[in-house]
């Protein structure tokens, strides 16, 4: 295929890791224990921006999933998150136990699929995770922040809490400097070219070679992966989450409220005071109808999003609202069907791809080991069959997207 830049090669890699966000500083940091000065990660702004969807201070962690491919991977979550944990010395998730609310009244059955309390329940015993069933009536007297109608459903899954995102991205930065690799901010991949076994990636200022590529950049995929002729069909929309300056501390201090999902009209989600003096609600894929590109995003508050949140806390709970801190809006990356993408491409197998579809976070520790066992081995124990490349929704071009909203 033609170049459309070249120059001198600075320098040969073993790997190289485009993206330096939740899921590529992860691969950056396992790589680096295996490989240490042989790794690169290449990130397009300085490090922590806010572009994204990698940034802010908080991510739900938990073992309540209602798809079997995700229970099947969370507690492997948990057990690399505390791998980083134990070798940084710093704390990055924060237990507070996590409710799953299902607003019974408000939701249209077959359109729910198994993200009900049914599908959730069926994990937890498939896999011999602890919950418990409560009725309105006993949540509200553990937790009387919450009210409600009595028609909700709800299930309580201890091991739930938080991941620190900016804290853990940062620690897994640092932690691959320790191990010697290296960084390069501020500098984006204008191609990837498979050339031979091996990968060329081209930047405004140099050429690199190496061996291996991780391409981690999320909403910025497909302009990266340009140059291999493989284009996978992303949907990109801005969401967002507001804090409150809740003036009820104890309340909602993260040892006395969970952090808690709503499955109702609109699906929700929300936080304890944590990073902020505030709590934290957000609406999962409150952008949908509305898509983006990394370009067309325009960082500015949906007020309608704004007006609907605070309707929904004075409802249910009105102890959590406060002044209104800020809003702040970061990037969802969506394959149709709502899944990963973790796989090496299929005619280039010296190149691998992570898309989080706007919920890998809490699962990035692991998905990082999983790009490290792609780029160095071409396959992994973990199973990740559900997130390969070729799978109908990716492959068929008629392939009607299945968004959980």
């Amino acid at each position: 295929m033609p170049r459309l830049y070249i120059s001198g090669m600075d320098k040969d890699y073993e790997v190289i890791v485009i993206g330096c966000g939740g899921l590529g500083s992860a691969a950056l940091y396992r790589l680096s224990k295996e490989l240490g000065p042989a790794v690169l990660g290449l990130e397009q702004f300085r490090l922590g921006h806010d572009r994204g969807a990698s940034q802010d201070h908080s991510r739900i962690i938990r073992l309540a999933q209602h798809q079997p491919e995700y229970a099947a991977l969370a507690p492997h979550a948990y057990e690399a998150w505390h791998e980083v944990e134990r070798e940084s010395g710093l704390q990055l998730l924060l237990k507070t136990g996590g409710l799953i609310i299902e607003a019974v009244d408000d939701r249209d059955p077959e359109e729910t699929g198994t993200r009900n309390i049914e599908g959730y329940v069926s994990a937890f015993e498939e896999h011999g995770f602890d919950y418990e069933l409560l009725d309105p009536g006993e949540l509200m007297r553990r937790w009387p922040q919450f009210r409600l109608r009595g028609s909700e459903r709800a299930i309580y899954q201890e091991d739930s809490g938080l991941v620190n995102a900016r804290r853990a991205n940062a620690t897994h930065i640092a932690l691959a400097r320790a191990h010697g690799a290296q960084i390069l901010e501020e500098t984006p991949v204008r191609a990837v070219y498979p050339s031979g076994d091996g990968v060329e990636v081209v930047t405004d200022e140099q050429v690199f070679r190496a061996d291996r590529v991780v391409v981690a950049s999320d909403a910025w995929t497909n302009q990266v992966l340009a140059e291999t002729g493989v284009r996978i069909p992303l949907t990109v929309t801005q969401e967002q989450v507001t804090y409150y300056a809740t003036p009820n501390l104890r309340a909602f201090a993260p040892d006395s409220f969970p952090v808690f999902m709503w499955h109702g009209a609109h699906n929700y989600y929300g936080f304890p005071i944590y990073g902020e003096v505030a709590t934290k609600l957000g609406q999962h894929m409150g952008g949908i109808g509305d898509p983006v590109t990394p370009e067309s995003r325009d960082f500015e508050p949906d007020p309608v999003r704004v007006q609907r949140y605070r309707d929904f806390l004075s409802r249910h709970i009105p102890g959590f609202l406060g002044p209104e801190l800020y809003t702040k809006t970061c990037l969802y990356t969506l394959p149709p069907d709502q899944n990963f993408i973790i796989d090496t491409l299929p005619e280039h197998p010296q190149i691998s791809v992570a898309v989080g579809a706007g919920h890998a976070f809490k699962f990035a520790a692991l998905i990082g080991s999983i790009l490290r066992d792609l780029a160095l081995d071409g396959e992994t124990w973990h199973p990740i069959e559900a997130f390969r490349l070729e799978r109908p929704a990716i492959t068929t071009p008629a392939f009607a997207a299945t968004f959980h909203v």
